[in-house]
């Protein structure tokens, strides 16, 4: 598997993919290989994006456990900017075509991608005005802190009723918010102390320390004719400490070691070195497709995303043919994991736009 996968690397460096990658395999007896092709150490500190929501995820589940939040709990008693939403009649309807909400956001809403916002697939009223006001999703890093991006998705109506539709990311920087306050303080501070070091994540965290800023690889992504352009620098940059303002709805960086142990655990059923980080019924609920198919319009994400696939909690499924039961999920600068039901798992850590290029690369290793 190892020997394959790292063919799979090499090819895709030799066809400018990517000019570094580095791959993981994980068996169920927790056996762990790490291999490189091209230019991208072992130990690179990398911009994991979105694959920081499954974290974000079972930090969430672990508070649910614990007896400090619940799945159906309104986010409002921690974020009283979001009590009382309006809902547009229809996504594409304009900002003042509302209705009231007819139900709170839950914590189980922000989980699945069902709170009501999230990243418009079309163009719409609604989508210029995330636009307009900062809160629009995409490959740049945040451009506000938390409290002031809060306010300002705030200030917007709904794309749908909480809990009948789908759209992406908007909850998860949502629910690390939430999150921030549920514990009182940092949110990094509360990964590090309740996920990162029981785990050994010790190169985890929302910025890079400026003594290893020299492991952080540039970020590329392809123009027009497939040549890769840099778009951030190594060493330097959003991405490294001392942290513009609060990023508690931003994203991690980690390693492939860190997120090996992360996956893992996962794999391990929930356990890591005998210890329960998250419980069999909520790992269950993270694994299994957890969104209705009336939720699963055909634009709500890409085209064909919903072709046997499902959403759970902070994860995607896959539903049905030879992969049924594996789950997980990528980040737009060139990262994926899964994790298949036998208990193994796969990651591949690139800096590479999301594009047609790193698509291919995921195929051949899905």
């Amino acid at each position: 598997m190892t020997h394959a996968l790292l063919s799979i690397l090499e090819d895709h460096v030799s066809r400018g993919t990517a000019p570094g990658i580095i791959g993981v395999t994980g068996a169920p007896d927790g056996r762990v290989d790490v291999v490189t092709a091209g230019d991208l150490s072992a130990d690179a500190i990398v911009r994991i994006q979105s694959m920081t929501k499954p974290v974000l995820t079972v930090a969430a589940l672990r508070l649910v456990q614990d007896g400090r939040l619940g799945l159906d709990d309104p986010v409002e008693r921690w974020l009283p900017e979001l009590a009382d939403r309006q809902v547009l009649r229809t996504p594409t309807s304009p900002l003042d075509d509302v209705e009231p909400a007819k139900t709170p956001i839950t914590v189980r809403h922000l989980l699945t991608n069902m709170s009501g916002y999230g990243m418009m697939t079309a163009p719409s009223p609604l989508q210029d005005a995330m636009i307009a006001n900062q809160t629009q999703a995409g490959q740049e890093p945040v451009a506000l802190g938390a409290q002031d991006w809060l306010d300002a998705l705030a200030t917007l109506p709904l794309a749908f009723q909480p809990g009948t539709g789908w759209r992406y990311h908007h909850s998860f920087s949502i629910l690390g918010i939430l999150l921030s306050r549920l514990v009182g303080g940092s949110l990094e501070e509360h990964l590090r102390t309740d996920l990162f070091e029981p785990l050994g994540m010790v190169d985890t965290g929302y910025t890079v320390p400026i003594d290893q800023a020299h492991r952080l690889p540039a970020g590329y992504r392809h123009d027009e004719n497939g040549v890769l352009v840099e778009i951030e620098p190594a060493a330097g940059g959003f991405s490294v400490a001392p942290a513009p303002f609060d990023l508690s709805h931003a994203e991690l960086v980690s390693t492939a070691s860190d997120y090996a142990a992360f996956a893992r655990m996962l794999a391990a059923g929930g356990i890591h070195d005998g210890k329960v980080v998250v419980e069999a019924g909520l790992l269950d609920l993270l694994r299994t497709d957890q969104v209705p198919t009336a939720a699963k319009a055909e634009d709500s994400f890409f085209p064909g995303f919903w072709n046997g696939t499902g959403w759970g909690f902070g994860v995607a499924v896959v539903t049905e043919g030879e992969h049924a039961g594996r789950y997980g999920w990528s980040g737009g600068l060139g990262t994926d994991f899964f994790v298949d039901p036998d208990g193994s798992f796969t990651i591949m850590l690139a800096q590479v736009e999301m594009g047609e290029e790193m698509m291919g690369l995921l195929g051949d290793i899905q």
